[in-house]
């Protein structure tokens, strides 16, 4: 078993300002469930969220939805963007979107098929492309990671230089988990390139070397990520470390 409680990054469901006009929230802990089974190894939750230019809200992979939470996002802005940054971060934006019916859902490549077969309730108005539409563009440059059904879109916060990913990159804090469970996140790559990604986007190295290079051309300095410890500088290092087979 993992000590769980030493996974969680608190304070839970409270909003922490990275940047400008840039913070997170974590969320509670959820569990890898594979063929139906949930696993024992639990992996921490996290929503991004970026005020844009007019005061609206930009919320990158909803995290259970929390009424006081949501009381003081309000009190930041509108919420208007509930954003699915790929097929497996969706499951949430049902609530958000029933609490605040005047938000925009946005669906990544795969999300809207996923969420039925799964049954879970949400409707998507918008669906998501390697351009950012004009909603967010003066504020937000996005790609797209050719990572097969793990593919997703990434996300660039020009005003903090920041890059926002959800399943691409993870970063599991090894020193927290015991043993089986310290060596199967190596193994699998969960402090690292998401595993699931790694043969997808070794089939795709044109396409990945280009997606790797425009995020580079950012200049980004951060890395907020949906899993795990953020990069909160150096984040070209840890770029061109971690696609370093790519470049």
């Amino acid at each position: 078993m993992t000590d769980a409680a030493s996974l969680v990054y608190k304070p839970l469901n409270e909003y922490e300002l990275l940047g400008p006009d840039i913070g997170i929230v974590d969320g509670p802990l959820e569990y890898f469930t594979t063929a139906g089974v949930r696993l024992p190894l639990p992996f921490s939750t996290r929503m991004t969220v970026v005020r844009l230019k007019n005061g609206d809200l930009f919320l990158h992979s909803p995290i259970a939805f929390e009424i006081t939470l949501a009381g003081r996002l309000q009190s930041m802005g509108r919420i208007r963007h509930l954003v699915s940054p790929n097929q497996f971060h969706y499951a949430n934006i049902g609530e958000w979107s029933r609490a605040f019916p005047d938000a925009v859902t946005w669906a990544s490549p795969g999300a809207r098929a996923r969420a039925r077969a799964r049954g879970i309730g949400v409707q998507f108005q918008r669906g998501l492309g390697a351009q950012a539409p004009d909603e967010w563009r003066d504020a937000i440059e996005q790609t797209v990671v050719p990572g097969g059904i793990f593919g997703e879109t990434v996300f660039f916060h020009k005003l903090s230089k920041t890059v926002i990913l959800a399943d691409t990159i993870l970063n599991l804090e090894l020193d927290k988990l015991r043993q089986p469970w310290r060596f199967a996140a190596w193994l699998t790559g969960m402090c690292q390139l998401f595993f699931g990604m790694r043969l997808p986007l070794l089939l795709q190295r044109r396409k990945t070397r280009a997606v790797v290079e425009k995020m580079l051309s950012w200049r980004p300095e951060c890395i907020i990520l949906s899993h795990g410890r953020c990069f909160e500088a150096n984040a070209g290092m840890v770029l061109r470390r971690i696609f370093a087979w790519a470049l």
